[in-house]
């Protein structure tokens, strides 16, 4: 049996975690200085679409991405920018923002709502195609 629900893992992040809302998430969408990241997986990106110029990590690499002593390392994630993160309604992206927090990458937030928010308010979109 389990002791600590997907509720209360996300409760617990949350209260950790900067949250933005859409609208300040939109507001930022052109600051050279925040990266959006995406980590849905890619089949999301490819039926629903994506931000445009956000960065595809998915939830299961992120951490991989992150470590620069990673064999995975991704230099995007050593630019000394503040990450926003987000997935589809915003739970995966409150664990995956925590965990990179408690890895010491800062300053970081994500998007409560997600994907799924940002599209509800008409906020723009592109297509991903499969490669």
């Amino acid at each position: 049996m389990i002791t600590k629900g997907i509720k209360q893992l996300c409760a617990d992040a949350e209260a950790v975690v900067e949250t933005w809302t859409v609208d300040e998430a939109h507001a930022r969408l052109d600051d050279d200085e925040v990266v959006f990241v995406d980590i849905r997986d890619i089949r999301e990106l490819w039926r629903e679409g994506a931000i445009p110029s956000a960065v595809h990590a998915p939830r299961g690499m992120l951490e991989f991405w992150v470590d620069p002593e990673s064999p995975y390392a991704r230099d995007v994630f050593q630019s000394g920018k503040r990450f926003m993160f987000f997935c589809a309604g915003g739970l995966r992206s409150a664990l995956a923002a925590q965990a990179i927090q408690e890895m010491g990458l800062a300053p970081v937030c994500h998007m409560e709502g997600g994907y799924s928010a940002w599209k509800n308010k008409g906020y723009p979109t592109e297509a991903k195609e499969k490669k």
